[in-house]
Parts: C-alpha cells; structure tokens; sequence
C-alpha cells in the first residue's frame, strides 16, 4: 500500500506567519519608542542641562593675574619690581591619576616633598579647573623637559608669571619685607575670587603692609578648548587692574 504523504497546512502556515511578523512589527516599534523617547528627552526635557555641560567643556573662564605694583623712593630709584619666571601646575580634573601624574614629574624634573604637600593642600580649597602650582621658578633646562614629554602629560602646564625681584639685593629687606607662596592659613583669609591665578603674597614689611594695594585686581578671559584643555582662541577678555599707585620711601634715614 502506497504511503500517505501529508499534504502541506497553507492556513497554518500563513497564521504563525502572521503572528511572528505581529511580534516583531510590535518589537521593533517598542525599540523605536524607546530611541524616540530618549532622544525627546535629551533634546527637549534635558537640552539645558547638556548645552551647558557641553559649553563649559568648551568654554573656560580663566583668570588673569594682576601685575604686583611696583615701589620706588622719593627720588624714583627702583626698589621693588616684577621679572618672567615659569611655574610647573596641574589642573587635577584633567590629569590621569595625580599620585601617577606626580610621580611621573619627579622622574623628569626635581621636585621635594614640600612641594608635593603644599600642592595638595592648595589643591584642596582651589576652584575646579584651577591650575595649582607644584614648584616655582623653573630653569630653562626643567621648562625643556617637561615640553618633551608634554604629550605624556595631560593637565601639567608650564605657565608663565612675574616674579618679585629687589634691584637693591638685601639692603631694604628689613623694610620692604618680601612675598611667598600663600600658605593653608592665607589661603582661609584672602579674597580667592581676587587671588585667582595668584600664587604669592606679602609676607613682611611694605608688602604685606600694602598688599591690597599693590596686588591689584584679577582679570579674567573667556576662552576655547580642545578635548584636552588646550586653548585654542579667546573669546573674550577683561584685563586686570593696572596699579597705578607708587610708594615711596624717604630714604634720608638711610643715609650716612
């Protein structure tokens, strides 16, 4: 007897068919919604929240130090006044491990335990995005070092400042005083919005005597940056206040 071949369930076919396509029609319309809702959500509910974030990745709010005043004596010579000096800082938001990035420095150039322990203490009670110094008054071999190797270093910065310099050595020491790194305890008494960029204060004598006067008052620049905090044009700028004011020292009682 012949075998009995079954012959093919078109209907059944065509159902399950039907029912798969329903399923994933309802899948894929699921997953759109879903690609729908979030992009409403990022564009619309959202689009302050990110535009800001994107602007302040882009757009950065530096300050510019004032130049120290400078001081004179009554008959106009010179006592006290500003010279280019470079200093090494870090902004910690864009370094790739501080501890690693430190230690990374010490390898290229000479920096002691002090250094370290003031820096992490400033860094604490700086601003975000803030450049903290880690040592003063580099040579030009310790600027050339660290440029080589500047591709390995993100957020480490060689910035150019004024230094105090005194034309007349120590001879008005005891009156002039000098200036120095501000300190954990000057860091709670100063203005930090006007200190922005500072990294010295008047210690003794005529400048700290005088140290509102002569410091003057910040500037500040909005600027572009890459992905990496490089600034790449300024958009627009607010020089600090020039100081304009002078003392002068009557210089007789030094006289023989």
């Amino acid at each position: 007897m012949a075998e009995q071949v079954a012959l093919k369930d078109t209907y059944n076919e065509k159902r399950i068919y039907g029912s798969r396509t329903v399923v994933s029609g309802v899948f894929v319309l699921l997953l759109l919604s879903l690609v729908i809702l979030r992009y409403f959500n990022l564009q619309i509910t959202e689009h302050e929240i990110y535009s800001t974030q994107s602007e302040r990745n882009r757009v950065q709010l530096l300050p510019i130090p004032p130049k120290r005043g400078l001081i004179y004596d009554r008959n106009g010579v010179l006592l006290a006044e500003n010279r280019p000096s470079y200093s090494l800082t870090i902004v910690k938001e864009r370094v790739d491990g501080l501890d690693k990035t430190i230690e990374l420095l010490s390898e290229i150039v000479s920096i002691d335990e002090d250094n370290i322990e003031k820096f992490k203490r400033l860094s604490e009670r700086r601003r975000p995005y803030s450049a903290v110094p880690l040592k003063l008054q580099l040579s030009e071999e310790e600027i050339a070092a660290i440029s080589v190797n500047r591709y390995r270093l993100p957020g480490v910065e060689v910035n150019a400042e004024l230094a105090r310099y005194y034309p007349q050595g120590e001879l008005f020491a005891h009156v002039l005083g000098y200036v120095g790194r501000i300190s954990e305890k000057e860091q709670f008494e100063i203005d930090e919005v006007n200190y922005s960029g500072t990294n010295q204060i008047g210690k003794i004598g005529l400048e700290k005597y005088y140290e509102d006067v002569l410091h003057g008052q910040v500037g500040y620049q909005n600027v572009e940056t890459n992905a990496r905090g490089r600034v790449l044009r300024v958009l627009e700028r607010t020089d600090p206040g020039l100081v304009r004011i002078y003392i002068y020292i009557w210089m007789r009682m030094f006289k023989k």
